[in-house]
């Protein structure tokens, strides 16, 4: 299937078919309704402004806690630089076997594309990620210009690490030397230029998350903050999901949020 990437913005690989759907449903989240993660905003924007200009730019990495912003942050900025270029393609991570011949398929396109892949991380049995580090940096051929990775993981370092792996660091002359296991691991994550954390919001900031879905809320504000409290201590964290959570919840259980 032959996609117009001039009237498509997104789309998704599927594998069994090996093809690219086109997303007609695109999730609709501005930038402004992102709130709490402001530092992360800036610099993923920075960067992908620096793409779609032509100029220098990294893969980036957003990892941190769930629910605290990641995904949505990729897909706004989408939203906010389609109309300027940008497109995105979702790609599972148990696909990623099948990045060369994705990029194959966009490398000499006009548009600027960001392959996305949520939730990343490898477990130990798991070699894909191999395929993703020639990817990052290219083998023979260099990556194209017109193509970042973005993507999101709970872990900062996106294989798991364990203390046996650590017998074979060293310390010469002052300078920490690495097991071999151990810089592989490590190599992975270092392949992205761009690292932005996230972490679980205050208090205060889940509320004025909170808030900002209840623009017109009419009723006793302190007493919808008191049962976001509540439902926020129910799953034991506090984040933008759980505020969207509590949205839901709360819109269920009232005749009206407003």
């Amino acid at each position: 299937m032959q996609i117009d990437w001039y009237k498509t913005f997104a789309a998704i690989w599927r594998q069994r078919k090996e093809y690219l759907r086109p997303v007609r449903n695109i999730d609709p989240v501005r930038l402004a309704n992102l709130i709490g993660i402001d530092d992360q905003k800036k610099e993923l924007i920075r960067n992908t402004e620096k793409f779609i200009e032509g100029k220098p730019a990294n893969n980036a990495l957003l990892w941190g806690a769930t629910g605290t912003g990641k995904s949505s942050l990729i897909k706004a900025v989408l939203n906010e630089y389609k109309d300027r270029g940008l497109r995105l393609i979702e790609v599972d991570k148990h696909d990623l076997l099948y990045l060369p011949e994705i990029v194959d398929k966009i490398r000499d396109l006009s548009q600027k594309f960001i392959i996305f892949c949520d939730d990343l991380s490898f477990e130990a049995v798991e070699s894909s990620y191999k395929a993703l580090k020639s990817v990052l940096e290219g083998s023979v051929e260099l990556p194209p210009d017109n193509v970042l990775l973005y993507a999101t993981s709970n872990r900062r370092h996106l294989l798991p690490e364990y203390m046996e792996e650590n017998i074979g660091t060293g310390v010469d002359d002052g300078e920490i030397h690495y097991s071999d296991a151990v810089e592989e691991k490590l190599s992975l994550s270092d392949r992205f230029g761009l690292l932005l954390s996230f972490y679980h919001v205050n208090m205060e900031k889940y509320l004025e998350i909170v808030d900002s879905y209840f623009p017109h809320y009419a009723g006793d504000r302190e007493q919808l903050h008191e049962a976001a409290r509540m439902f926020a201590m129910s799953r034991a964290f506090r984040s933008g999901r759980t505020a969207r959570q509590f949205f839901n919840y709360y819109s269920e259980n009232n005749n009206s949020p407003e």
